[in-house]
């Protein structure tokens, strides 16, 4: 997690978080969680198109992206992403789901779900643990990116009904970390 507004071609604005995005020529290279209060608008046509998808996904978690993706990861983090594009807004796999599906282990899921270059964007907090767990996300188990992972996970789930068990229920929030224990 960046903390500087330096880095960025456009940062839009979340409920308790920003997402800094970076562009490279006429793709979308990366995306990532950023403190609440950050800002920058788009210099250029996609960083408005990137804020305006952005934005559409966080009033309706319906909203579909379809957005230009830098070329990224191996071909083992390129299968899960894929996985994880396939999963609906308000579900869910686990990562021993996701595994089985493509021939792998759950820690090299996981490994897979925290190396991704595009978050929201490629869903991965849509890869819970077992149980209905939350599990971890962007290589963190605790504090400030679980908690954008619980609000994520249930800012969609008017979409699909997902409950949380292990962790607590999930609850909307105008703050990611409202909710953690």
């Amino acid at each position: 997690m960046s903390t500087s507004d330096g880095d960025w071609d456009v940062i839009v604005g979340a409920p308790g978080f920003a997402l800094g995005v970076r562009l490279a020529a006429d793709m979308v290279a990366g995306i990532e969680f950023l403190p609440a209060g950050l800002t920058r608008s788009a210099r250029c046509a996609l960083g408005r198109e990137v804020t305006t998808q952005l934005t559409a996904y966080l009033r309706d978690p319906l909203t579909p992206f379809d957005l230009p993706l830098a070329a990224a990861g191996t071909l083992h983090q390129r299968a899960v992403w894929e996985v994880m594009r396939a999963i609906s807004p308000g579900s869910s796999l686990t990562y021993g789901e996701v595994a089985a599906q493509i021939g792998s282990s759950p820690r090299a899921v996981g490994g897979a779900c925290g190396a991704n270059p595009f978050p929201v964007v490629i869903p991965c907090h849509r890869i819970v643990a077992a149980g209905g767990r939350l599990g971890g996300f962007a290589h963190s188990t605790a504090g400030f990116l679980p908690g954008i992972k619980r609000w994520l996970l249930a800012h969609e789930a008017a979409a699909g009904g997902f409950t949380l068990s292990a962790n607590g229920p999930a609850q909307s929030s105008h703050r990611p970390d409202a909710h953690l224990s």
